[in-house]
């Protein structure tokens, strides 16, 4: 689909993983666009390695960006651009269907990337393109956000580690008995559940490590292995329509770029002079990278101070005692 003339794009963080694009948040949207067979650039945008505009999408003079109610699908959907859902919305086993794998099986991913003991895929995914020390503290940063959204304390770790993969199963368990051997989970057609789960199953399959507790459950499943094989398939791996372009600014324009089919295998790159916009491209991520490192250093001063907080009050409730 065109809007005013201009084709739509989906900038999204970079693939990985053998996959077109290896965060599990923009990788739904990926699909979502995939199965709507609209014609779509893709483009990547390594600079702001902790943004939650991150997905967002191009069309006419328009963007959607991510952090906007109910996010990137959701606003397609309003606006008439791609709406795969129209003809589901009113039965209640699908709502409920969106919304176990939107919550405990999102969940379950954010436990896996950031509190699980291997970090090689956040690190991958989020921060190789930014300079170690950064990556490692906004990876902390992100780490703490993720036990303020899972609610998990240095008291609870176990039994809400617990919960969140019995969760997990929970929901495999019945996706698994409502599919059976149908090619999609409702009217024998793609919607936005199809999209999300799909794209659940394939972070799940090719990002995460072998130790996985969450792939381990996943596994059990042969139903939902052949489903995810099955589209991946049709829909992802026999289209070459999108196009991949590293993108360092949000705000400059997708149709200036020309296309690059997307490859898991790096292209090899010869020397050229720079232009001025990379160079300008290339200022904006030191003022970036700059900003981060004093939002970073902003951030740790104030958790220090919250944990030394939470020291003095222990103490006092001890000398009550």
């Amino acid at each position: 689909m065109e809007v005013e003339g201009q084709r739509l794009t989906l900038v999204a963080r970079k693939s990985c993983f053998g996959l077109p694009t290896a965060c599990p948040v923009c990788l739904p949207v990926y699909i979502y666009l995939k199965f709507s067979r609209i014609p779509f650039s893709l483009e990547f945008n390594p600079i702001y390695p902790d943004s939650d505009q991150i997905p967002f999408v191009e069309y006419g003079y328009s963007v959607v960006y991510n952090n906007e109610k109910g996010g990137v699908i959701q606003k397609l959907k309003e606006d008439g651009i791609a709406d795969l859902d129209s003809e589901v919305m009113g039965i209640p086993e699908w709502l409920s269907m969106k919304a176990m794998v939107e919550s405990w099986l999102a969940d379950a991913i954010m436990y896996e990337i950031w509190l699980s003991s291997d970090a090689k895929p956040a690190n991958k995914i989020y921060f190789s393109d930014v300079p170690w020390p950064i990556g490692k503290v906004l990876f902390f940063k992100q780490a703490h956000i993720a036990k303020q959204l899972l609610g998990i304390t240095s008291g609870n770790v176990e039994g809400r580690e617990e919960e969140i993969y019995r969760r997990a199963e929970l929901a495999y368990g019945a996706l698994s008995s409502r599919l059976g051997e149908q090619k999609f989970f409702f009217e024998n057609r793609p919607t936005s559940l199809d999209a999300t789960f799909l794209a659940h199953v394939l972070f799940t399959l090719h990002a995460l490590p072998e130790t996985s507790v969450l792939k381990s459950k996943l596994l059990a499943h042969s139903n939902l292995l052949s489903y995810a094989e099955n589209l991946k398939l049709e829909f992802l791996d026999a289209s070459t329509s999108s196009s991949a372009v590293p993108r360092s600014d949000p705000s400059s324009s997708a149709s200036t770029r020309g296309p690059t089919y997307w490859s898991s295998k790096p292209k090899g790159k010869t020397k050229r002079k720079k232009t001025e916009e990379e160079k300008k491209f290339k200022r904006r991520a030191k003022y970036f990278l700059a900003a981060q490192l004093v939002a970073i250093l902003v951030f740790l001063s104030v958790v220090g101070g919250y944990n030394d907080a939470d020291v003095e009050l222990e103490e006092v409730d001890d000398a009550d005692y």
